[in-house]
């Protein structure tokens, strides 16, 4: 079996404008793009690629769970937006304050 020597061309749109470019010119394009970001924007866009990548993985963990363990989770987040949590800056505050501004 013969390698194709040719570079990958990848085909996309954006609005209603058909660009081509080869997986370099994208991967050049995302890294100069992540490039200019600012410290809080690149964490969180750290964060969105992770979750991006591990999805599969995720909804396989979400599969494996029990049907106790489903409904737990699910009982946790109506709670939460129902109002019956604890916002993260109060739980920090309490950690900090218990454990001398760990």
């Amino acid at each position: 079996m013969v390698k194709n020597p040719l570079p990958t061309i990848l085909k996309f749109s954006t609005f209603g404008k058909r660009k081509v470019m080869t997986v370099s010119d994208l991967k050049l394009k995302i890294f100069r793009q992540i490039d200019t970001l600012e410290k809080d924007r690149l964490e969180e866009f750290y964060g969105v690629l992770v979750n991006f990548i591990n999805e599969k993985k995720d909804i396989d963990d979400w599969k494996n769970l029990t049907e106790k363990q489903k409904q737990d989770i699910t009982d946790a987040i109506e709670e939460i937006d129902s109002g019956k949590g604890i916002p993260h800056e109060k739980v920090m505050a309490n950690i900090r304050k218990k454990y001398n501004n760990a």
